[in-house]
């Protein structure tokens, strides 16, 4: 499962002017007790918690993937500097695995529970052009990515989580070289960027 728009995401991307300034990470306060998935990566460490209060069905599907170590062996297939590092959906040989029923979609929900935004450091779900399609592939935002929001005229995508540690890491993966691989043309890192494991620690 990829980004089934994506071709049209990257060109409204680029088209994109520099005016304005970032809006910083903003979103939930760190809580006691909130589920952090720790990912060990070829490229070093980051952790991620999520928010089961603005986006449960989301979040217990994900954590379900990690407890049955869906994602370990994983790698990043689509990274993109100043756009999104996506994975959870090949591994080293491009061989995609079973994956449970899709869970239904709760971008808008989630928003109106005062959930964040599609903006840097942001762990949200990948899917195809059907909003309720998304599995175990997932994406983190290493730009403010407005247009990825829900709207009242587009569903959006679903943010349920942040990293909180080793965001340096992500920023390191966002800049690797990229070129074809598998059944992509663009945008695979040349030398595979492995999931070692996905653990909750929380």
């Amino acid at each position: 499962m990829v980004f089934a728009t994506f071709g049209a995401l990257r060109r409204t991307l680029l088209a994109a002017t520099a005016a304005g300034a970032l809006v910083y990470l903003t979103g939930p306060a760190l809580a006691q007790g909130t589920p952090k998935v720790k990912f060990a990566t070829s490229e070093g460490d980051f952790v991620v918690e999520v928010y089961p209060d603005k986006a449960p069905k989301t979040v217990e599907n994900f954590l379900q993937y990690v407890k049955d170590k869906h994602y370990d062996g994983m790698i990043f297939h689509r990274v993109i500097n100043n756009f999104m590092v996506q994975g959870g959906g090949y591994d080293s040989a491009y061989a995609e695995r079973k994956t449970r029923p899709p869970v239904v979609h709760e971008g808008r929900e989630a928003l109106a529970k005062g959930g964040p935004k599609n903006v840097v450091g942001t762990l949200a779900m990948a899917r195809t052009n059907d909003p309720n399609s998304a599995s175990s592939q997932f994406f983190i935002n290493v730009k403010d990515n407005d247009f990825l929001n829900p709207s009242t005229q587009a569903p959006g995508y679903t943010v349920f989580g942040k990293v909180v540690g080793g965001m340096d890491v992500v920023n390191k993966i966002k800049t690797v070289p990229t070129g074809a691989g598998g059944p992509f043309p663009s945008d695979v890192p040349k030398t595979p960027i492995i999931i070692k494991s996905a653990t909750l620690v929380n």
